[in-house]
């Protein structure tokens, strides 16, 4: 059983036990995260599909930590100018394990093969 979620504008392909970094959320570690923005669940050949969100489903997981990501290094040039600045950039984020998928069963259903 699979998952696909939104969490802060983006989306995940998540399954029980799995760990994943997301972008930094204000939650302490050890605390439980609730993501209801639930767009398909997959649970063996049957799918389904949200518009836009899947009605009574969420995912519950865990914080693990925070961290930042490794550091993306830029420039900014302008030619004839003698302008050039450096800089560089660690984005921050939220380390979490998906602890469950809950799942109301009902609404609306499509199976697909292949």
């Amino acid at each position: 059983m699979y998952a696909i979620v939104e969490a802060k504008g983006k989306q995940y392909r998540v399954e029980e036990g799995m760990v994943l970094c997301v972008d930094k959320l204000p939650e302490e570690p050890g605390q439980e995260v609730l993501l209801d923005q639930v767009l398909l669940i997959a649970e063996g050949d049957r799918i389904t599909v949200g518009k836009p969100v899947v009605e009574g489903a969420r995912v519950v997981a865990r914080v693990l930590g925070h961290g930042r990501h490794k550091k993306i290094r830029g420039l900014k040039y302008k030619p004839k100018v003698r302008y050039r600045r450096r800089f560089g950039h660690r984005q921050p984020y939220t380390e979490i394990r998906i602890e469950r998928i809950e799942f109301a069963s009902g609404g609306e259903t499509s199976n697909q093969s292949g």
